[in-house]
């Protein structure tokens, strides 16, 4: 199987993923989306070199030193050029152009599309239409025979001389493939991936996070349990939410007990220590630290372990402030930090009766617990 490059389009703006910055920065079971698509090619036997289009500046985007950045176009099309023109291969070469909100690349995909190029001129993968598909112009439905319909993915798979050539001028392309189509180029359609699902909507994030979680065949279960006292002040910070209070925690971080329980529960799971271990209270750079950078990088010790957070309970001990009110916001916030689907993150409360330091309302505890599978 011959070498190949590839090119990865993250300069899109997102506009209807409902996230706050563009989707392929947004994180997605513990990396960020982008962060899939890289991690598929740089981990290829075959890749000869990999470009990033994107509009954020190459420190930003913190990408592997393997990697080239370059700046994208007004289009899509414009940013295929950019990346097209930052490739140092011969003119022969395999080229695969890919989207960075597909992040369920496989090698497998890869494997098929560079086999294609052998005998045609472009490859993409395809799956079939199962729906029903209707025309609605004119205000009236009308049947569209689908038998010889295809949705087509990325990444999608060119001769670089081709390619290039098929791209030369200004004019904009739906995809790649439109470009070569109408020089009665040979395109093979190689079997696609429900797993490639493209992130367009918000609905999509959590579509794209079940189909690629990993099997819950062999889970790890990790528990985790934190205190922290009152002092002084007017809120508590729970779940990365502040809540009003006629006090505060008292901690070396932000105190944030329900948050420092689950990273417990996830180093817990992968036999990593515990928060002090990783970041022990008597170092000064922690202190009034963020809770999630703890939690996000007991994720990604995790992760490097093979093991992806797959679903998570916590459960808050007080008796004021109320937490009820703010639960889903809680819920929300911690789903968007690890990248996970809201309803596989569960924010729960409960009193001690009046009974302990939490009956007596000298301060709030959290335990948590975290399941964890194998990454693929």
């Amino acid at each position: 199987m011959e070498r190949f490059a590839a090119i990865i389009v993250a300069a899109g703006r997102g506009a209807r993923s409902g996230r706050d910055g563009p989707k392929q920065w947004e994180p997605l079971l513990g990396k960020r989306v982008i962060d899939w698509s890289v991690q598929a090619f740089l981990t290829h036997p075959r890749l000869e070199q990999l470009v990033v289009v994107t509009d954020v500046a190459p420190k930003q985007a913190a990408l592997p030193d393997a990697v080239v950045v370059v700046a994208g176009g007004e289009t899509r099309s414009a940013s295929v050029r950019a990346g097209l023109q930052a490739l140092a291969v011969p003119d022969d070469m395999h080229v695969l152009i890919h989207d960075a909100a597909r992040p369920g690349l496989s090698h497998k995909v890869i494997d098929a599309l560079i086999e294609a190029l052998g005998a045609a001129d472009g490859a993409a993968p395809a799956l079939a239409v199962s729906d029903a598909l209707k025309d609605t112009r004119g205000g009236t439905l009308a049947t569209v025979p689908r038998d010889t319909l295809r949705r087509v993915q990325t990444p999608q798979a060119f001769r670089k001389r081709s390619i290039e050539a098929a791209l030369a001028g200004e004019h904009s392309y739906v995809d790649d493939l439109e470009a070569v189509e109408a020089s009665g180029a040979h395109v093979q359609l190689v079997p696609g991936d429900p797993a490639l699902h493209k992130i367009t909507y918000p609905e999509d994030f959590d579509l794209v996070a079940r189909l690629l979680s990993p099997p819950l065949s062999t889970p790890r279960v990790g528990k985790g349990f934190d205190v922290h006292g009152f002092e002084p002040g007017d809120h508590v910070t729970l779940c990365g939410v502040q809540i009003p209070h006629s006090a505060k925690l008292q901690g070396h971080s932000d105190a944030d007990a329900a948050w420092h329980a689950l990273t417990d529960a996830i180093l817990g799971a992968v036999a990593l220590g515990d928060i002090g271990d990783h970041f022990p209270p008597s170092d000064p750079k922690w202190k009034g630290a963020d809770s999630a950078i703890f939690l996000k990088e007991a994720q990604q010790l995790a992760a490097a372990r093979g093991f992806a957070l797959t679903s998570c309970d916590i459960t808050i001990i007080c008796e004021a402030p109320k937490v009820k009110p703010h639960r889903e916001a809680m819920r929300q916030r911690t789903a968007d930090l690890l990248g996970l689907p809201l309803d596989t993150v569960s924010v729960k409360a409960t009193t001690t009766e009046g009974l302990g330091f939490t009956g007596r309302r000298e301060g709030i505890a959290a335990e948590a617990v975290a399941v964890l599978a194998p990454m693929p």
